[in-house]
C-alpha cells in the first residue's frame, strides 16, 4: 500500500487541460458557413438594390413610362433591409467567431460568445425567412396578379426586374437555410458536449 504514487502536478495539469478542451465547443464549419451567409445575403442585397427597369406602356390608347424599382413595394423594401441586416450580422459574427476561436480568450468567454452567436443566428434566420415569405408573396402577385381585387400581373411587362428579384429571393432562401444549418450545428454540438461529460 505504501508503494502507490501520487500524480505529479504536470500530469494533473495535462489532465485538466484535456478535460477543458472537451468542454470548449469546437466549430470547424462555423467560419465557412458564416462566410457563405455573408456572401449570399450580400449578393441578394446588391441584386435587389441595383434592380430597376423602365418601360413604355400603352394602355387604352395612351402611352406612358413606368418604372419598377425595389423601393416602390414595402415587401421588397423589407426584403432588401433584412438581407442587408443579415449580411452585416454575418460579417460581425464572422469576426466574433474568429476572435472566440483564438487561444487568448478564456473558456467562459468562448462559451458565452458561441451561445450569443447561436441565439442571434436564430434571430437572423427568422428575420430572413419572414422577409423571403413577404417577397415571395409579392412575387406571386407580380407573376399571376389577383383577379378578385383587380390586381394585374406586372411580370409580363417588367420581366427583367422580376427575374432579378427571383434570383435574389433564391439566394436569400439559401442564405436563410445556411443560418438554419448554423443553429442546428450549434444544437448538435451542445447536445454532444453535454453527453460527453
Amino acid at each position: 500500500m505504501g508503494t502507490e504514487s501520487k500524480p505529479s502536478v504536470d500530469e494533473l495539469s495535462s489532465s485538466v487541460q484535456s478535460d477543458v478542451k472537451k468542454v470548449v465547443v469546437e466549430r470547424p464549419y462555423d467560419v465557412f458557413l458564416r462566410f457563405l451567409c455573408l456572401s449570399l445575403t450580400l449578393i441578394a442585397t446588391i441584386i435587389v438594390g441595383a434592380d430597376k427597369e423602365t418601360k413604355t406602356i400603352s394602355y387604352a390608347g395612351m402611352q406612358f413610362t413606368a418604372t419598377a424599382k425595389w423601393e416602390y413595394m414595402s415587401a421588397i423594401v423589407f426584403f432588401l433591409v433584412s438581407n442587408a441586416i443579415g449580411c452585416s450580422y454575418a460579417a460581425v459574427s464572422l469576426v466574433i467567431s474568429a476572435m472566440a476561436r483564438s487561444n487568448s480568450t478564456g473558456n467562459n468567454i468562448k462559451t458565452a460568445a458561441f451561445f450569443m452567436l447561436t441565439v442571434l443566428d436564430l434571430v437572423m434566420m427568422a428575420l430572413l425567412f419572414s422577409a423571403n415569405g413577404a417577397a415571395g408573396a409579392v412575387g406571386v402577385l407580380g407573376q399571376k396578379g389577383n383577379s378578385h381585387v383587380q390586381w394585374m400581373k406586372v411580370c409580363n411587362v417588367f420581366d427583367a426586374y422580376c427575374r432579378h428579384v427571383t434570383a435574389a429571393l433564391v439566394l436569400s432562401i439559401i442564405g436563410s437555410s445556411v443560418f438554419l444549418l448554423l443553429v442546428v450545428h450549434s444544437v448538435f454540438k451542445l447536445h454532444y458536449t453535454k453527453n460527453s461529460n
